[in-house]
């Protein structure tokens, strides 16, 4: 067996599964789930209808690097959302969801045969994080050093407490704007931060961005590849940037995303995804390029959330350390009481008193400089209706105040 699979650690789900499956949920009220971010809207049906349309086209293997008019699609999309440039045959590749092509980019990035003498490779990623990062990380046989985030700074990370010979020794930095689970996104200023550190030390940069059509301020998100033409590097190098349609289009289960950016990069992932076998089926490839080509059901999605947002981030601001996030659709929230497992206390209580299920914070981070970045907080995810949501809200104000 692969030795590097013993460094991989527990999923935060297993973990939350491990916590409470002592807990004897309060039978008297329905269960609710906040714990997983998983979309819940309904599947627009101009999806599921190219879906049907497309039943047809199962005879023939798809090629990886998919279908002219999907990449083109995408580049539209890119050029109406963000207003840049892509060459849609050399700087676009679908992908099976973004969460396979985090991981299989790490693969293909990473040399683990250089910066031996520094103790190996080594991946740079936000703390709190989305677990793949790390795990890929593991596996292409690098080091992991996290960059704390700063509840001060709008939760940006601290690449100050990365020390220069860590940077030296840096093939791969994962950033995610909006970021999950803090919702915060990344300035300009922040990007040209990025930029002139990846300049200097040579590694490349990961753009994670599957939340950035759910915000609830009128200007959009800023994208990795947008900052880059605005700051002159037309040319995107050493930055890719992945977004995918489950969260802007509620079809987790469709799997598709696409990523974007330095063509000499596109060319080295396609070819590894050309022995990965990561193929787009010939049906998804349809779908999506109506999905990509169509923003009307992406402005209706997005209004639901700003709906229950609305609602729930008030109600639970008048009992706990919360804010309305930049993005996303989650609330990253301090819960009372002190010490490293306080999130671990509340998500248990209420999970036995109220039949509520929220994640502990520090389940999506790591101790690094002598602290749990996520410790103390939890991670509410607002996926179900609003009248469902808004129900949680209120059982978790109850919770609180029979915590006093």
């Amino acid at each position: 067996m692969n030795p590097l699979l013993s460094r991989l650690q527990p999923y935060p789900f297993e973990r939350l599964r491990q916590l409470t499956h002592d807990i004897q949920p309060n039978a008297a009220l329905q269960p609710i789930s906040l714990g997983i971010g998983e979309p819940k809207h309904p599947t627009p049906e101009l999806i599921t209808a190219a879906l049907r349309d497309a039943m047809g086209g199962l005879a023939s293997y798809p090629a990886t690097a998919g279908e002219a008019r999907l990449r083109e699609a995408m580049s539209g999309w890119l050029a109406r959302r963000y207003g840049i440039t892509v060459d849609a045959a050399t700087q676009v590749l679908p992908v099976n969801g973004s969460r396979e092509a985090l991981f299989a980019f790490a693969q293909t990035v990473i040399d683990p045969t250089r910066h031996r003498d520094q103790g190996g490779p080594v991946v740079v990623c936000p703390n709190p994080f989305y677990q793949i990062y790390e795990g890929a990380a593991l596996l292409a046989g690098a080091r992991v050093v996290y960059a704390n985030s700063d509840p001060a700074r709008n939760f940006a990370p601290d690449l100050a407490s990365i020390p220069e010979a860590t940077w030296a020794a840096t093939q791969l930095l994962y950033v995610c704007s909006p970021g999950n689970p803090t919702g915060a996104v990344m300035g300009l200023d922040e990007w040209q931060r990025l930029f002139e550190l990846s300049d200097r030390y040579g590694f490349v940069i990961a753009s994670d961005e599957c939340y950035s059509e759910i915000y609830f301020r009128d200007e959009p998100p800023l994208g990795g590849l947008e900052a880059a033409a605005r700051l002159g590097r037309s040319d995107f190098r050493r930055l890719i940037a992945f977004t995918s349609l489950s969260k802007r289009s509620n079809v987790p289960g469709m799997r598709s995303g696409f990523v974007a950016g330095d063509a000499a990069l596109i060319k080295a992932f396609l070819l590894y995804r050309t022995y990965h076998g990561s193929a787009m089926s010939p049906l998804v490839q349809q779908a999506s390029i109506a999905a990509w080509n169509d923003e009307q059901h992406v402005v209706d999605n997005r209004e639901k959330y700003r709906s229950k947002f609305a609602r729930v981030t008030p109600m639970l601001a008048e009992v706990l350390d919360v804010q309305l996030p930049d993005a996303g659709f989650y609330l990253w929230a301090r819960v009372p009481g002190t010490g490293e497992t306080a999130d671990h206390a509340f998500a248990r209580g209420l999970l036995a008193q109220y039949n509520v299920t929220v994640l502990p914070g520090s389940f999506l981070a790591r101790e690094a400089n002598g602290v749990n970045p996520g410790a103390g907080r939890i991670r509410m995810a607002l996926v179900a209706d609003v009248d469902e949501c808004v129900e949680a809200a209120e059982r978790i104000v109850a919770y609180v105040r029979s915590l006093s």
